[in-house]
């Protein structure tokens, strides 16, 4: 009988497929994008696009996303989709604040870490237990998460002081690290709006003013992730189970304990992105505070293509997105319909020289229906401005569409013993 095995994956094809981005490409594509950023700011004079209040706040929206996105690429490369994320994040925020306007921040962290893990281990056993579908059991999930945490503050937070039934009392701030001198030089060197300089010391600048801890945490989970399933025996195997389960079963691995681990550890890190709303991003529990963004850590991951680096690039580009309508918003996403002509102008180009006549001419078309639209407008509607970051998302998944490869076994039924 052929086991029909692989145990790494298979070499692509010379001259076929696509090549890996290695760090000096990856650090030019980076340098690239931010010529453009700083060509786009000296155009339109937007020059908080790219200030160090702007990098810090996008960096802050972007954690919760991020972590939810991380918590959706352990489920699915064990071959679990979990739409459940949002109401992951949903008992991540109630148990955080819960916990941490009582014992402190760091209890509430913890606390919350533990809410999203038990929504993540409910979620593992309606779909690895009993087989019910991922996505039914994940809508399920987040249906229940909001009822059962709008039940527990009816008798929690309304009848603490300073609570209510639709939120927490404050919760204490976690320490914040700000490296002194070099935060300042760098946000007096931002000040100078000095071409491509200026824009480099704001995206710096971000990074070492008002740091949270709980932000240095979240930002090492990143590279955590991607050695302990890249580079690890047990990360091989975990992977293994959402991509040929009935091929990891035959070699020895318990590919039920692995999905366990896997949606366990996704709720988890969810939990941690609603307990880090609560108290680092707000300091308080809302009901509805995490406004969907469960569902854009998802689309995040998708944009990624379920690898830890590009899922951290989304929820950075959704969380600058969403940081625009908080500082100046109306000024910044007016200043955005150029950069999306240009880089529209740029794909164009690249269609053509690629000889895809038909997807070259639409991307020039609709890069001319932007640049004009940033010519003869002087701001755009407040709507759009509230909208930016679900567009953003809409736009972002519809241009990698092509590129993308989710896990083989991703979202499909499993029984143990069913290769036999």
């Amino acid at each position: 009988m052929s086991t029909g095995t692989v145990t790494k994956p298979s070499a692509a094809p010379k001259g076929g497929g696509r090549r890996k981005l290695t760090l000096p490409w990856i650090m030019l594509i980076v340098a690239a994008g931010l010529l453009l950023f700083s060509l786009v700011r000296a155009v339109s004079g937007a020059n908080d696009l790219t200030s160090v209040g702007q990098v810090s706040g996008a960096l802050k929206l972007a954690v919760p996303i991020g972590l939810a996105g991380l918590g959706g690429l352990w489920a699915e490369r064990a071959g679990v989709v979990n739409i459940g994320l949002e109401g992951m994040m949903v008992l991540g925020t109630w148990f955080g604040a819960w916990a941490g306007y009582q014992w402190g921040p760091w209890v509430g962290v913890l606390v919350g870490l533990l809410g999203g893990a038990l929504g993540g281990l409910l979620h593992a056993i309606i779909t690895v237990t009993f087989n019910v579908n991922h996505i039914v059991s994940g809508v399920a999930i987040n249906i229940l998460a909001v009822g059962f945490t709008q039940y527990l503050s009816n008798f929690t937070f309304a009848e603490a002081e300073g609570g209510s039934s639709k939120q927490s009392p404050r919760v204490d701030q976690i320490y914040e690290i700000t490296v002194p001198g070099l935060s300042e030089w760098l946000t007096d060197l931002q000040g100078k709006h000095w071409f491509f300089i200026s824009d480099l010391a704001g995206i710096l600048g971000g990074l070492v003013t008002n740091l949270s801890l709980l932000t240095l945490v979240a930002l090492l989970l990143v590279p955590a992730t991607w050695w302990l399933l890249w580079r690890t025996a047990f990360g091989l195997r975990l992977r293994s189970c959402g991509e040929n389960p009935v091929a990891a079963e035959s070699l020895g691995v318990n590919v039920y304990k692995y999905k366990y681990i896997a949606v366990t550890a996704s709720g988890a890190l969810a939990g941690l992105g609603g307990a880090f709303l609560a108290i680092v991003s707000t300091g308080i529990y809302q009901e509805g505070q995490t406004g969907g963004r469960g569902y854009i850590g998802l689309a995040a991951m998708i944009f990624g293509n379920w690898m830890p680096g590009g899922m951290a690039l989304g929820a950075g580009l959704f969380g600058f997105t969403d940081s625009l309508k908080l500082r100046g918003g109306a000024e910044n996403v007016h200043a955005l319909l150029l950069l999306v002509a240009l880089l529209l102008v740029i794909a164009a180009l690249w269609q053509l020289y690629k000889k895809k006549y038909v997807a070259g001419a639409l991307s020039a078309f609709f890069g001319v229906g932007f640049f004009l639209w940033y010519v003869l407008t002087d701001e755009v509607p407040s709507q759009f401005v509230d909208a930016a970051p679900y567009i953003t998302t809409l736009l972002v998944l519809a241009l990698s569409a092509q590129r993308l490869r989710m896990p083989k076994a991703d979202g499909l039924p499993y029984r143990k013993g069913q290769g036999k």
